[in-house]
C-alpha cells in the first residue's frame, strides 16, 4: 500500500511518502517540505500568532492535496512540540484537523523520541548494539539509548535549534556573549539527564538523526565507507566546537553558502550546533554517526507492524 506520513514540526511540514509491505523497506516516491519556521510566529504569551496559523493551515492543506495526487492510501498525520506547547494549541490542533480532514495525532516528546529510535534501530541493525540517539528539531531536543528496538531510556528537553534561536539568538550575528549565555543554559539543562542516562550501559553507536545534525555533519564531519557503498557521515565533537565561534560571526545570508547549510536552517543552525555540542559533552560523547532515518520514518515502521501479515502458503 502507499503511505503519507505528514510530520507538522517546529520548522517544516513535510510530507513523506511511501510504498510498504508487511516485512518490507519502506520505498520513499515523495518527500515535501513546506518551511515555516514556527518558532517566528509565537507571542509573548506563547500561543501562534494569527499569521502562523494561516501559514500552517495553508501547508497542511496543500500537503494534503499532495498526498491525494500521489493516491496515497492513508495519511499518518501527526504534530510534535510546537503545536503541542502553544497556548492556542487546542484551537490550533482543530483548524488543522479541519485542513486535513482527519484527527491528528499529536506526539508527547518521549513518544517522538521513541518513534526515532525504532527507526535509527531499523536503519543500524541488531548487530549496532547498545545505541545513544540525539535527535535536534525545531523546538525540542531528543535523547534516546538502549540495546532493542524501544529505548531502555528516553527524553525530550525544549532545547530545540528554532526555539534556542529565539529565546537567546534573536540578533543577526548573535555574537560571543549571546552564544555564551546558551550555552550556559544548555549545560544546565542537560546536566540532570545526563546524569540519568550515565546510568545506561556504554554506547557501542552514538548516533545523530534530523535536518539540523544532518547539515551540521556536512559541514564540519567527514565520510567513511559504509555498507553496501552507502557513504556514511561521522560528526566530531572538536570539529563542531572549533566551528561555532565562525558560525556565530557570520550574517544569516552567507551562512547558506557553507556546505550543508540550507536556506531553511541558517538562522537557527547557531543555536543547533550549540546545543549538539553541549548534548555530546554532557554525555562525553567525542564523535557521533548520521543517520538518514528518523521520526517520519519511525512513523512508518510502526504502521506496518500493525498491518495484517499473510499465512504462508502452503
Amino acid at each position: 500500500m502507499r503511505l503519507g506520513v505528514l510530520d507538522i514540526g517546529s520548522n517544516t511540514v513535510h510530507l513523506l511518502v511511501a510504498d510498504v509491505r508487511p516485512g518490507g523497506r519502506p520505498l520513499a516516491t515523495t518527500s515535501q517540505r513546506t518551511v515555516l519556521r514556527l518558532m517566528r510566529y509565537l507571542a509573548p504569551d506563547g500561543s501562534i500568532t494569527e499569521e502562523g496559523v494561516t501559514a500552517l493551515v495553508a501547508a497542511v492543506a496543500e500537503a494534503r492535496k499532495i498526498a491525494a495526487s500521489e493516491r496515497v492510501d492513508e495519511l499518518l498525520a501527526t504534530a510534535t512540540s510546537a503545536v503541542r506547547e502553544a497556548k492556542n494549541g487546542p484551537e490550533v490542533i482543530a483548524l488543522i484537523e479541519e485542513a486535513l480532514g482527519q484527527p491528528l495525532q499529536v506526539l508527547g516528546g518521549e513518544t517522538e523520541a521513541r518513534y526515532t529510535f525504532l527507526a535509527v534501530r531499523r536503519w543500524f541493525g541488531w548487530a549496532a548494539g547498545q545505541i545513544l540517539l540525539f535527535d535536534i528539531g525545531g523546538g525540542s531536543l531528543e535523547i534516546a539509548a538502549g540495546a532493542d528496538e524501544l529505548p531502555e531510556q528516553a527524553a525530550s528537553v525544549p532545547l530545540g535549534a528554532g526555539r534556542m534561536t529565539v529565546q537567546f539568538l534573536p540578533d543577526d550575528p548573535p555574537g560571543e556573549a549571546a552564544v555564551e549565555k546558551l550555552r550556559d543554559h544548555a549545560r544546565k539543562t542537560l546536566a540532570p539527564v545526563a546524569k540519568s542516562f550515565g546510568k545506561l550501559p556504554s554506547p557501542d553507536h552514538v548516533v545523530g538523526s534530523s535536518k539540523a545534525i544532518r547539515s551540521l555533519a556536512k559541514l564540519v564531519g567527514y565520510p567513511v565507507p559504509g555498507w553496501s557503498g552507502i557513504e556514511r557521515m561521522l560528526l566530531p565533537r572538536a570539529s563542531l566546537g572549533s566551528w561555532i565561534p565562525r558560525l556565530a560571526r557570520i550574517p544569516a545570508s552567507a551562512r547558506q553558502e557553507l556546505p550543508g547549510i540550507t536556506p531553511d536552517r541558517t538562522f537557527q543552525i547557531v543555536a543547533g550546533a550549540v546545543v549538539l555540542h553541549e548534548a555530546m559533552r554532557a554525555m562525553d560523547v567525542d564523535e557521533l554517526e548520521v543517520s538518514p532515518w528518523a521520526l517520519r520514518e519511525g512513523v512508518l515502521l510502526r504502521y506496518i507492524e500493525s498491518l495484517s501479515w499473510s499465512a504462508p502458503s502452503a
